[in-house]
Protein backbone atom coordinates (compact mmCIF):
# COMPACT_ATOMS: atom_id res chain seq x y z
CA UNK A 1 0.00 0.00 0.00
CA UNK A 2 1.36 3.38 -0.85
CA UNK A 3 0.78 6.53 1.01
CA UNK A 4 -0.45 9.24 -0.38
CA UNK A 5 2.78 11.21 0.17
CA UNK A 6 5.41 8.96 -1.37
CA UNK A 7 6.67 6.46 1.01
CA UNK A 8 5.13 3.16 2.03
CA UNK A 9 3.22 2.05 5.12
CA UNK A 10 3.06 -1.94 5.04
CA UNK A 11 1.12 -4.88 6.72
CA UNK A 12 3.98 -7.06 6.19
CA UNK A 13 8.12 -6.02 6.73
CA UNK A 14 10.91 -7.72 5.15
CA UNK A 15 13.09 -9.01 8.04
CA UNK A 16 15.84 -10.59 5.89
CA UNK A 17 15.96 -13.07 3.78
CA UNK A 18 15.98 -16.96 3.50
CA UNK A 19 17.01 -19.71 1.65
CA UNK A 20 18.07 -19.00 -1.95
CA UNK A 21 17.86 -14.83 -0.86
CA UNK A 22 14.02 -14.98 -0.87
CA UNK A 23 12.27 -12.36 1.40
CA UNK A 24 11.06 -13.28 4.47
CA UNK A 25 7.74 -10.92 5.78
CA UNK A 26 6.43 -10.27 9.04
CA UNK A 27 2.76 -10.20 9.00
CA UNK A 28 1.30 -7.74 11.62
CA UNK A 29 -0.63 -4.26 11.96
CA UNK A 30 1.05 -1.53 9.73
CA UNK A 31 4.24 -0.70 10.44
CA UNK A 32 5.63 2.07 12.46
CA UNK A 33 7.08 5.54 12.12
CA UNK A 34 10.71 4.62 11.66
CA UNK A 35 9.08 2.13 8.58
CA UNK A 36 7.63 5.01 7.44
CA UNK A 37 10.84 6.96 7.22
CA UNK A 38 13.04 4.06 5.58
CA UNK A 39 10.52 3.61 2.82
CA UNK A 40 11.07 7.48 2.11
CA UNK A 41 13.82 8.01 -0.37
CA UNK A 42 17.38 8.39 1.19
CA UNK A 43 17.35 11.83 0.72
CA UNK A 44 14.64 12.85 3.02
CA UNK A 45 15.22 9.99 5.96
CA UNK A 46 17.36 12.66 7.97
CA UNK A 47 14.96 15.21 8.27
CA UNK A 48 12.20 12.81 8.46
CA UNK A 49 14.18 11.58 11.51
CA UNK A 50 14.68 15.11 12.88
CA UNK A 51 11.38 16.28 12.59
CA UNK A 52 10.08 12.73 14.30
CA UNK A 53 12.72 13.36 17.22
CA UNK A 54 10.63 16.94 17.92
CA UNK A 55 7.36 16.29 17.57
CA UNK A 56 7.73 12.97 20.55
CA UNK A 57 10.61 16.06 22.24
CA UNK A 58 6.96 18.69 22.61
CA UNK A 59 4.96 15.94 23.42
CA UNK A 60 6.45 13.84 25.89
CA UNK A 61 4.40 10.67 26.42
CA UNK A 62 1.85 10.45 23.20
CA UNK A 63 0.88 7.31 21.18
CA UNK A 64 2.93 6.97 17.70
CA UNK A 65 0.84 5.85 15.43
CA UNK A 66 0.38 5.36 11.48
CA UNK A 67 -3.06 4.12 11.48
CA UNK A 68 -4.88 7.20 11.28
CA UNK A 69 -3.70 9.09 8.09
CA UNK A 70 -1.50 6.16 6.82
CA UNK A 71 1.45 8.64 7.49
CA UNK A 72 3.34 9.09 11.73
CA UNK A 73 1.17 10.76 13.69
CA UNK A 74 0.77 11.44 17.29
CA UNK A 75 -2.16 11.29 20.16
CA UNK A 76 -3.35 11.84 23.55
CA UNK A 77 -6.16 9.50 24.63
CA UNK A 78 -9.86 11.29 25.22
CA UNK A 79 -10.12 14.27 22.75
CA UNK A 80 -11.57 14.96 19.32
CA UNK A 81 -9.89 13.08 16.23
CA UNK A 82 -8.77 10.09 18.20
CA UNK A 83 -6.77 12.65 20.42
CA UNK A 84 -4.55 13.39 16.66
CA UNK A 85 -2.61 16.61 17.25
CA UNK A 86 0.45 16.46 14.91
CA UNK A 87 1.74 13.72 11.81
CA UNK A 88 4.49 14.04 9.71
CA UNK A 89 5.03 13.04 5.86
CA UNK A 90 7.46 13.62 2.88
CA UNK A 91 5.73 14.99 -0.52
CA UNK A 92 9.27 16.13 -2.77
CA UNK A 93 10.74 18.37 -2.13
CA UNK A 94 9.40 18.58 1.22
CA UNK A 95 9.18 17.47 4.50
CA UNK A 96 5.79 18.50 5.82
CA UNK A 97 4.42 18.90 9.20
CA UNK A 98 0.50 18.49 9.72
CA UNK A 99 -0.50 20.38 12.77
CA UNK A 100 -4.29 21.68 13.68
CA UNK A 101 -5.39 24.77 11.89
CA UNK A 102 -5.44 27.18 15.06
CA UNK A 103 -1.81 26.45 15.74
CA UNK A 104 -0.67 27.84 12.33
CA UNK A 105 -3.02 31.14 12.41
CA UNK A 106 -1.16 31.35 15.75
CA UNK A 107 2.67 31.27 14.38
CA UNK A 108 1.67 33.23 10.97
CA UNK A 109 4.89 35.53 11.03
CA UNK A 110 7.05 32.60 11.91
CA UNK A 111 5.94 30.91 8.72
CA UNK A 112 5.79 33.24 7.05
CA UNK A 113 9.04 31.80 5.09
CA UNK A 114 7.50 28.26 4.59
CA UNK A 115 4.77 27.25 2.19
CA UNK A 116 1.81 26.72 4.59
CA UNK A 117 -1.51 24.97 4.35
CA UNK A 118 -4.79 25.46 6.60
CA UNK A 119 -2.87 22.84 8.40
CA UNK A 120 0.34 22.07 7.19
CA UNK A 121 3.65 23.20 7.02
CA UNK A 122 6.27 22.36 4.19
CA UNK A 123 9.94 22.50 5.08
CA UNK A 124 12.29 22.22 2.09
CA UNK A 125 14.09 19.16 2.48
CA UNK A 126 17.54 20.04 1.28
CA UNK A 127 17.15 22.72 4.59
CA UNK A 128 17.24 21.51 7.99
CA UNK A 129 14.50 21.78 9.92
CA UNK A 130 14.15 23.99 12.51
CA UNK A 131 13.06 22.10 15.65
CA UNK A 132 12.46 25.06 17.93
CA UNK A 133 9.40 26.15 15.85
CA UNK A 134 8.42 22.23 15.22
CA UNK A 135 8.33 21.92 19.26
CA UNK A 136 6.37 25.14 19.22
CA UNK A 137 3.91 24.30 16.57
CA UNK A 138 3.34 21.20 18.23
CA UNK A 139 2.89 22.29 21.53
CA UNK A 140 -0.01 24.62 20.30
CA UNK A 141 -1.53 22.10 18.34
CA UNK A 142 -2.09 20.20 21.82
CA UNK A 143 -2.94 23.39 23.69
CA UNK A 144 -5.62 23.62 20.71
CA UNK A 145 -6.85 20.23 21.53
CA UNK A 146 -6.79 20.47 24.76
CA UNK A 147 -8.81 23.81 24.68
CA UNK A 148 -11.29 22.22 22.33
CA UNK A 149 -12.07 19.99 25.59
CA UNK A 150 -13.43 22.35 27.68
Amino acid sequence: MTAEYGCVISASITIGTGKAGVAMKKKGKTSGAGDYIISCPKKARGNLAKIRAAIKAAAPGATERTDYFRMPGYSYPGFDYDGMFAWFSFKDPYIRLHVRPPAIEEHKQELARYPVTKAIVSFPMDKSIPATLVRKLVKASIRVMKDSAR
